[in-house]
């Protein structure tokens, strides 16, 4: 051991190494005694909720590219972030979670607040957890925790530590890196340019690992030299592809005959970052057209391992592409036909969630990132508010409710500039309001749309899909989300007649800090599940 150094002087020598001195969180007792000599240029910022907590890191991650951290309280702390961990490992987001214990001496009682088995209690949604069996070896289980969460695929991890270990003498961290990148096969690749060279039509179909990997100019370019038209995959947590790009088709379903009915015209598919068997209700029939040969490429063994059809190339994304690059022929196919965006709604009251978005796209800076939680209405937001960046769009790609609103202020805490745009339906907000507190404590520059229905109107939507006409529990109403956020610091304002909504809009997208607009839209609407014929030319 080192003369005087504690484990807390050892972990954050290591997290300062690595860039990481910003904590989110809830605190809780179990965590005091890291909170001891707390380091000057290390900040900690308050979630009001532990989910809060764990979304807000993942934004922040999703703007600056590195990990975050947060610290939760023990046993009950963990369970109530579980929502947002669930999400970050679907979404591959690198969050290092590190959960106060009870100290060791107490452990054989089960004391108060102490979690049994903790290292289990998170999985199978992280991809590493540990509480380590010595004080002294905390300090390498945070940096085992730390690249474990940066290496492809990324995403969550755990640590517990006993609230006595952080006084125990320790080693420092030795300073390391890992190059995590890697190419797929070259034959295996080799397979895929000449089917792309091959193909008499073929198509890409992009995931959000294209963004994550910065791999967007890479897959545009590939798409550019095959000719290949470029679909979204279904529900995917991020764009990788500019949507206002001739090449662009559109937004896969997530219902399985819809998807191989979107894709009967290709004979090549090549999917790009994706797990495109991503459904949402069940439907019989094939999965991909007959015929049709698909290449899978991502950086994940697990997804290229439960695929169902194709053959997959383990590769990660961005350097994948380029390889591929230096294989596929320059193509002479004719483009696509345009797509038929949908016609500007008119203006009539009440307000149609399909106008609000119309007037919200109108306003938006050309630089804003948007994040997305309202399922009533995602695919008119798709189709009316095209991406046409790298890193412009955020949502969820696991469905757990409360991810958004908090997402869109760790994104906007970030520090890149932009304004951040929260379209957020009134049923999801409530999942996870407390952030406005957070945005409002930091001036974070995020504007909240609250697309206000009165109703979990997804749910509804998909009610009425399987013929179940009247399902209980799905009424909301009665909440004035304006006072809501004005008693958590968020100033606001409603708008229910569509001749106030650029007005409110406008206003919400200047002021600095956050602000809240709850649109009150027409009831009974749903974009959810629309065919996605109706999204492009026959």
């Amino acid at each position: 051991m080192t003369d005087g150094l504690t484990v807390r002087d050892a972990v954050f020598g290591f997290l300062r190494d690595v860039g990481l001195t910003t904590f989110f969180g809830n605190p809780g007792s179990t965590e005091l005694r890291m909170f001891s000599g707390w380091p000057a240029d290390f900040r900690y910022v308050l979630g009001l909720q532990e989910s809060v907590a764990v979304a807000v890191a993942a934004g922040h991650t999703l703007g600056t590219g590195r990990a975050s951290l947060v610290s939760l309280h023990s046993a009950g702390g963990v369970g109530h972030s579980l929502g947002a961990v669930f999400n970050a490992y679907r979404d591959r987001v690198p969050v290092l979670i590190v959960a106060g214990q009870q100290s060791r001496a107490m452990l054989p009682t089960r004391p108060f607040l102490s979690a049994d088995e903790p290292a289990l209690f998170p999985r199978p949604y992280v991809k590493w957890s540990r509480q380590p069996e010595r004080a002294e070896d905390v300090p390498a289980a945070f940096a085992e925790a730390y690249h474990v969460a940066m290496t492809p695929p990324r995403g969550p991890v755990f640590l517990s530590v006993p609230e006595d270990d952080w006084d125990r003498p320790a080693r420092p961290v030795e300073p390391r890196e890992v190059r995590a990148g890697f190419v797929g096969e070259p034959a295996a690749l080799r397979e895929v340019a000449e089917a792309l060279n091959a193909a008499r039509e073929p198509t890409i179909i992009v995931g959000a690992g294209v963004d994550d990997d910065g791999a967007s100019p890479l897959v545009t370019e590939l798409a550019e030299r095959t000719g290949a038209a470029v679909w979204m995959a279904p529900l995917s947590g991020r764009s990788g592809f500019p949507e206002d790009h001739r090449l662009f088709r559109g937004f896969l379903p997530p219902v399985r005959d819809q998807l191989a009915r979107a894709l009967e015209p290709y004979d090549v598919i090549v999917s790009v970052g994706a797990p495109i068997f991503t459904y949402h209700v069940h439907t019989e029939g094939p999965y991909l057209p007959a015929g049709a040969r698909l290449f899978h490429l991502d950086c994940d063994p697990a997804q290229t391992a439960w695929a169902p059809v194709g053959t997959s190339v383990l590769t990660t994304i961005r350097a994948g592409v380029a390889a591929l690059l230096e294989l596929v022929e320059k193509a002479d196919r004719p483009a696509p036909p345009p797509l038929v965006r949908p016609p500007v709604p008119p203006v009539t009251d009440p307000i149609q969630p399909a106008l609000a978005i119309e007037t919200l796209r109108a306003l938006l800076p050309d630089d804003a990132v948007v994040v997305e939680e309202v399922p009533s209405h995602r695919d008119d937001l798709h189709a009316r508010l095209p991406i046409t960046r790298p890193g412009g769009f955020l949502t969820t790609g696991s469905g757990a409710l409360g991810w958004g609103l908090p997402l869109a202020v760790g994104r906007a805490l970030a520090g890149t500039g932009q304004r951040v745009v929260c379209v957020v339906g009134d049923g999801s907000s409530m999942y996870s309001i407390q952030a406005l507190w957070t945005a409002a404590r930091h001036r974070a520059p995020v504007t909240f749309v609250v697309l206000n229905n009165q109703a979990y109107e997804a749910v509804k939507a998909l009610g009425r899909r399987i013929d179940i006409p009247d399902v209980p529990g799905t009424d909301l109403g009665g909440i004035d989300f304006v006072s809501v956020a004005a008693g958590l610091g968020c100033p606001g304002r409603r708008v229910e007649r569509a001749d106030e909504l650029t007005d409110a809009l406008t206003q919400a997208l200047g002021h600095d800090g956050p602000f809240l607009v709850d649109v009150r839209v027409a009831a009974g609407t749903s974009s959810a599940y629309s065919s996605p014929n109706d999204f492009r030319t026959r």
